[in-house]
């Protein structure tokens, strides 16, 4: 590790999004950043293979997984200051955006107490990969007029009101529901007609992405019954209906007449 103390030089910390798992969709500024690392944290959820574009570095892995065992928020912190204050330049990796759901708020304070220096890499955020997979617009003019991002997976265990959500009328997409999938559902029915279209995309943009497509009423029975789990992105709205007609028309060019090829992709 490059020990730049011995010109008297602070080091800096880069909160770097490594998005939803394609290396390819990496950005150039992202690689530049991991090519010039001493350190880098990587977090649970993050394709590992992207240690390959740091390989001077220190690689430490820092899980943070929701539902599973993970490093303490406090450790990673103390960690990307110790390295810092030594100079080295500490790439802290996170799966998607960092900025979205990744705790960069409580870093960026911490690192801002300690007079560290901090950049920003933005990356894309798993609502946009299961959007591109589904070949859908989050924002389609003909059915909404946004989109709304929203944890299920609050700090103080309570609940988002989905009712309020719904009643705005924009594309949902949930981050970390798929633990109260059913109960969300069932109450966002209250709100919404159990027609409405809804999707759910597990690892979305990695090789191993699993989706299904439905309706509301029904989706979290298709997930379950899929054998979908964490980590999974929820999708609601009428925009979300243009990805059965995209699953036909990708069927029909596959192999016509035979959209049984995808399996994947189910109706409710």
């Amino acid at each position: 590790m490059t020990n730049r103390n011995a010109i008297g030089t602070m080091g800096k910390v880069t909160l770097l999004s490594a998005g939803p798992g394609d290396l390819d969709l990496q950005t150039l500024k992202a690689a530049k950043a991991l090519a010039s690392a001493d350190v880098v944290l990587i977090d649970d959820l993050v394709n590992p293979e992207i240690a390959t574009l740091a390989p001077q570095a220190r690689v430490i892995k820092v899980g943070k997984r929701g539902g599973c065992r993970s490093t303490p928020q406090a450790f990673i912190e103390r960690l990307m200051q110790r390295y810092a204050k030594k100079g080295a330049h500490v790439v802290r990796v996170k799966g998607g955006d960092a900025l979205l759901f990744g705790r960069a708020g409580e870093e960026l304070a911490a690192l801002d107490r300690a007079g560290i220096a901090v950049e920003i890499v933005n990356g894309i955020s798993s609502a946009f990969a299961a959007a591109a997979g589904l070949g859908v617009s989050l924002t389609h003019r003909d059915h909404c007029q946004g989109v709304i991002f929203v944890t299920a997976h609050l700090r103080d265990h309570s609940e988002p009101d989905w009712r309020a959500l719904a009643a705005t009328g924009m594309t949902l997409a949930i981050y970390m529901g798929m633990s109260r999938i059913e109960g969300l559902c069932a109450t966002l029915t209250q709100a919404l007609s159990p027609a409405t279209p809804a999707a759910v995309v597990q690892w979305a943009g990695s090789a191993n992405e699993r989706r299904v497509t439905g309706a509301l009423g029904t989706i979290a029975a298709l997930a379950r019954d899929a054998g979908l789990g964490s980590p999974a992105i929820i999708l609601v709205g009428e925009a979300i209906g243009e990805a059965l007609a995209f699953a036909s028309r990708e069927a029909d060019v596959a192999a016509p007449n035979a959209a049984a090829t995808l399996p994947q992709l189910r109706r409710a």
